[in-house]
């Protein structure tokens, strides 16, 4: 079986326990095979907690889920130097803490304090931890999928901008269909009406997503793809080249992270489809989610009800392939 043949199976098993999340679904497994971290936002009840949870599950990995509160400290998710006393002499060890595992839920981000907020940067961005002066490596697959409420105002802190730009995708999550609501509700009625039952699945093994990583490093991007990228994101920085209107929206654009991004998303989704090459329409599919944490609106954006997502589809509609 072919490392494509496996990240489709990973996503069949997931959209088995995620139902009506199709797009989600895809979204984390981009965010997976990019090598980036996710934020994920959307109302209670959406699936967030269980859509990440049915990827570890599906996967030969270490999970850990942090619960973040307004007490929490740094140290409870980097860990921490603890005494001991080894043939009679105290020594310092280092205790891991639940950051150092494969795929970390970070659940409700936005309700710690800055100072717990910032513990995950050094993690999310260099791999590794500093505690007492010595620095301490995460594992080779590792990934913080983090998740916020956005209609909770009490008792939360907002991340900064500068910590928002460390997440490859911000994925939001929205109703589904009538249709998928009745799956869901079926689907919920049928696990509590019987007992946990063995997986005959394997699950699939850590080596995938690296052998899947190399294959997307090789994929294709032509010179025309690369300048309709930094098209695309040069018209969030100077949207008066293309429309009056949109300049009005726009208060800050998109960093070179999001070109980056976009680069990597793009080659992942068009691997995920079979091809060897970038096309606009994967540079188009994964745009919303690379950008839209990247763009601050206007105060007047904000008076037309005007979204980030709008802002994108109208830069969409102005940023034509070259």
């Amino acid at each position: 079986m072919t490392s494509l043949d496996s990240i489709h199976q990973l996503k069949a098993r997931m959209a088995e326990s995620v139902i009506g999340q199709e797009a989600v679904i895809e979204q984390l497994l981009i965010g997976l095979l990019a090598n980036g971290n996710i934020l994920m936002e959307g109302l209670p009840g959406l699936a967030k907690t269980r859509s990440v949870k049915s990827l570890a599950s599906n996967m030969d990995a270490d999970f850990s889920r942090i619960q973040f509160t307004p007490d929490l400290l740094p140290s409870d998710i980097t860990g921490s130097e603890v005494l001991y006393t080894e043939s009679g002499q105290p020594t310092f060890r280092f205790e891991e803490g639940p950051i150092f595992a494969n795929i970390v839920l970070a659940d409700e981000i936005n309700r710690a304090p800055a100072k717990v907020q910032a513990a995950l940067l050094e993690a999310m961005e260099e791999r590794q931890v500093t505690v007492s002066g010595k620095t301490h490596k995460m594992p080779e697959l590792f990934i913080v999928m983090a998740t916020q409420n956005p209609i909770e105002q009490e008792g939360t802190y907002p991340l900064p901008e500068a910590q928002m730009d460390r997440f490859l995708l911000h994925v939001y999550i929205d109703y589904g269909t009538e249709e998928g609501e009745a799956k869901v509700i079926r689907l919920v009625r049928g696990e509590e009406g019987t007992s946990p039952t063995h997986d005959d699945h394997a699950p699939v093994v850590q080596q995938v997503v690296f052998d899947a990583r190399r294959e997307i490093n090789q994929v294709k991007v032509s010179e025309v793809i690369e300048s309709y990228i930094v098209d695309l994101v040069f018209a969030t920085r100077f949207p008066e080249r293309y429309d009056e209107k949109l300049a009005s929206w726009i208060r800050i654009g998109a960093s070179p992270r999001g070109a980056i991004g976009l680069d990597k998303c793009a080659r992942v989704h068009a691997w995920l489809n079979g091809r060897d090459h970038v096309l606009p329409d994967d540079v188009r599919a994964v745009v919303h989610g690379v950008l839209r944490h990247r763009i601050a609106l206007s105060y007047e954006a904000n008076a037309d009800a005007v979204s980030s997502n709008d802002v994108i589809d109208e830069i969409l509609k102005l940023v034509a392939v070259a």
